[in-house]
């Protein structure tokens, strides 16, 4: 029997309270994060206990073979207030899991986010990465917008 496995990431941007864009899409899940869900399944791997979000500020060439430390067709934005946000998500259900509560990116600076991704840390390069999701096209933000994110995780028969 054959299964899929697909995470898709829903992107907003609100200013002065009011969505002005939102993007949505399916994203690659990199090698490293597939190794991960072997090695926790079947293997004996702890469980990564908590997932981050980042957004990125270049137009990426993501790559099946990124990882956190080593990811040359992009670059992580500084450009909000504190570190990744938490995708914090409820038990899975009907074969899916998501964050029914958005992580949220208050912006300090204007730039462009070309994309975004989910690690197992809140800073640096040392944990694993899940997913890599580049939308079709940049999504202007200035400082003080709030960009909230949205991801799931579906597994189905192929």
């Amino acid at each position: 029997m054959r299964f899929k496995i697909e995470g898709k990431m829903r992107l907003e941007v609100v200013r002065d309270g009011k969505v002005i864009e939102s993007r949505e899409g399916k994203n690659i899940i990199v090698t490293e994060g597939f190794a991960k869900l072997l090695d926790v399944m079947f293997y004996s791997d702890s469980k990564i206990s908590n997932w981050y979000i980042g957004l990125v500020n270049n137009s990426p060439t993501f790559a099946v073979a990124d990882t956190l430390a080593s990811h040359a067709g992009w670059t992580e934005s500084a450009n909000y207030a504190g570190n990744r946000k938490a995708w914090v998500t409820g038990a899975s259900s009907g074969g899916s899991i998501t964050n029914s509560t958005a992580a949220e990116f208050t912006m300090s600076a204007t730039e462009s986010i070309y994309g975004a991704f989910i690690g197992s840390v809140a800073t640096g390069t040392s944990g694993t990465l899940w997913c890599e999701k580049a939308f079709s096209a940049a999504i202007s933000v200035v400082s003080t917008d709030v960009v909230r994110v949205y991801y799931t995780v579906t597994v189905s028969q192929a």
